[in-house]
C-alpha cells in the first residue's frame, strides 16, 4: 500500500515536471496533479490495458513507439475528467507522454521499489 501511494505521488510530481517542460500541457496545482495522476492511473489500468492489447501488433511493428500514442490518448482522456489539467494539442499530449515515460523510468532507477 505504501509503495502504491509513493508511486502515485511520484507520478503526480512527474506530471508537474512535464507541465513545466512541454508547451500546451498544463496542470494548475499539486492537488490537480495528484488527481490527474490518479485519473491517468485508473484509465491506464482499465481502458489502457484494453487499448494496449488491441494495438499490440502495431506496437510490435513500431518497436514500442506506438505505446506513446496510446499513452498520449490516455493523458488527453484524463485531462477531460480533471479540472485544472489541460492538454491543448495531440502533439503536446504525445510529447508529454514521452517526457512522462522518461521521468518515470528515471524515478524507478533512482528510487528503489522495496524488492
Amino acid at each position: 500500500m505504501i509503495r502504491l501511494l509513493g508511486n502515485w505521488c511520484l507520478s503526480a510530481i512527474a506530471l508537474l515536471v512535464v507541465s513545466r517542460l512541454v508547451r500546451g500541457f498544463e496542470i494548475d496545482t499539486l492537488g490537480t496533479a495528484l488527481v490527474a495522476a490518479l485519473a491517468f492511473g485508473l484509465l491506464n489500468a482499465t481502458l489502457g490495458l484494453v487499448l494496449k492489447l488491441v494495438t499490440f501488433p502495431l506496437t510490435l511493428l513500431t518497436l514500442g513507439v506506438f505505446l506513446l500514442v496510446v499513452n498520449a490518448f490516455m493523458l488527453e482522456l484524463a485531462s477531460g475528467f480533471v479540472r485544472g489539467f489541460h492538454i491543448r494539442t495531440f502533439g503536446a499530449a504525445f510529447w508529454g507522454a514521452a517526457v512522462f515515460a522518461l521521468l518515470q523510468m528515471i524515478l524507478r532507477l533512482l528510487i528503489p521499489n522495496g524488492k
